[in-house]
């Protein structure tokens, strides 16, 4: 009889199952199903509940069909997900609202409303600037003008959670109501000193404390799968991560000093920084990396909205390119360096996140002159998000004293200029691993973890490397970024 792991990764765009030989270690089969994203209002985004039940029901289905998985094949269960994206459900879990994405701006003006007071006694117990990226801010804003939730909260029948919640209260038929230390740190309802909901923080809110989740340790049990038709009744849920500390885990990076960058739908860099809160002088936040067997492991994050969304940008709003994967051919017929010397991209479609935090900034293609062609924005688009994830490296340099070679994964790492650019502008290694599923592959290992299988120090043991890209001393990439940050704080600063 063969045994996997089942890893559901539940991202912004789609959810992602993979089927992990619990031996091996390699993955056998992965599924990827998409879904809705609904825009109200600009600057808002949304998610159905139902769309996202949906397309994890259908992407385990034909992996298991596909894979003649039976009952007790699978030997357990880690989830990893979209972090700040906030659900409200009721007890029957019933969607009472659409969920809030993480990418949502609507309460920018309640964030700068509160700012002062928050920053003022605060921010130290979060780590996390006051800013709708946040979870605490969207609950906020759910009380105050859903008329469903309302009547939950009335009737004493409102869940809140991240979709990690939602997710384990569905596949455990009602019975666990539960999330981990790394998504309840992007709430701003837990304290980081004691990985617990601070109760100054929920009065600042105006959350109840008990319509909030139980917050458990990341490598546990969340309960057992029951009553979900798409998978056999008692698979233990031993793992969950929010996805970008899933990737710093997949990656082994588990030593101080150790980093790494997800390219997906934006682009986020963790650094373990050991069970030492660092805090930023230079706009990072300080986060939980996770959380096992009462030790509490920290990191410093950068944080960029918009990375390979910008991608799509240039094939579903231009359309330049008919599939994202066609950038890098577009962006290569620029070879001409002395041509994009002055074309910027600024892929601040949702504003800026790390290190300036301006959710009012807009994006901008600057620079552009009679002979630019679809090359040369194709090439400006991937050196903005080399860029933008560069302005996160810049603050770890100065924040922390030891920044080891930076790991790469998400779609985008495929890219081989994004990943060059990346070394050149940053000064850094860059190292791309065989396994760029790594946020699947990260709650995968943390669920052998919790089944005593591995330690997390052997962790290093299975990441295997497939390229290195090393800086060159090409002076166009000091120039050009010279010119971003000097454009940069000038017009959205």
């Amino acid at each position: 009889m063969s045994h996997y792991l089942l890893a559901i990764d539940q991202g912004t765009t789609g959810t992602t199952s993979l089927l992990i030989d619990a031996k091996s270690f390699q993955v056998v089969d992965k599924e990827k199903v998409e879904y809705r994203q609904i825009y109200p209002n600009p600057a808002w985004v949304e998610h159905d509940l139902n769309d996202i039940w949906q397309s994890i029901e259908d992407s385990i289905e034909i992996i298991l069909k596909r894979q003649k998985v039976i009952k007790g094949d699978l030997i357990a269960i880690g989830i990893t997900n979209q972090r700040e994206t906030t659900c409200a459900f009721n007890r029957q879990g019933k969607p009472l609202h659409n969920a809030i994405v993480w990418q949502d701006r609507r309460t920018a003006s309640w964030c700068d409303s509160h700012r002062d007071e928050y920053e003022k006694k605060f921010r130290p117990l979060t780590g996390l600037p006051l800013d709708p990226y946040f979870s605490g801010t969207k609950m906020r804003w759910l009380l105050d003008n859903s008329q469903e939730v309302k009547n939950a909260e009335s009737k004493d029948d409102l869940l809140f959670g991240t979709i990690d919640t939602y997710m384990v209260y569905r596949l455990t038929a009602g019975l666990a109501h539960v999330t981990e230390a790394s998504n309840a740190s992007r709430t701003m309802l837990m304290s980081l000193e004691s990985f617990e909901w601070d109760k100054s923080l929920l009065d600042f809110f105006g959350i109840n404390k008990k319509h909030l989740p139980e917050i458990c340790e990341s490598f546990t049990s969340f309960g057992t799968t029951k009553n979900c038709g798409f998978l056999p009744d008692g698979i233990p849920i031993l793992s969950i991560l929010g996805d970008q500390q899933a990737a710093l885990f997949g990656q082994a990076c588990v030593n101080e000093g150790d980093i790494k960058c997800t390219y997906g739908t934006g682009a986020f860099l963790l650094l373990n920084t050991g069970e030492k809160k660092v805090y930023s002088k230079t706009g990072l936040l300080t986060t939980a990396a996770y959380f096992y067997q009462r030790k509490k492991v920290y990191a410093l994050e950068g944080s960029t909205y918009i990375a390979g969304a910008a991608v799509q940008w240039l094939r579903d709003n231009l359309r330049s390119i008919r599939s994202s994967s066609e950038v890098e051919r577009l962006a290569n017929e620029a070879s001409n360096l002395s041509q994009m010397e002055h074309v910027l991209f600024f892929p601040f479609f949702t504003g800026i996140g790390t290190p300036y935090w301006n959710s009012e900034a807009k994006a901008a293609i600057m620079g552009l002159t009679r002979d630019t062609h679809n090359g040369h924005i194709a090439r400006a688009c991937l050196e903005g998000i080399a860029l933008s994830v560069n302005d996160s490296v810049s603050s770890f340099k100065k924040d922390f004293s030891k920044l080891n070679d930076i790991r790469v994964d998400g779609g985008a790492s495929a890219n081989n200029l994004l990943m060059q650019m990346q070394a050149n502008f940053s000064d850094k290694k860059i190292l791309r691993p065989e396994v760029t599923d790594t946020t699947a592959y990260g709650v995968a290992m943390g669920a052998l973890v919790s089944r005593g299988e591995i330690k997390i120090s052997d962790l290093g043991k299975l990441w295997k490397l497939e390229k290195e890209f090393n800086p060159t001393d090409e002076k166009y990439y000091p120039s050009k970024r010279e010119l971003w940050d000097k454009t940069l704080k000038k017009v959205f600063i």
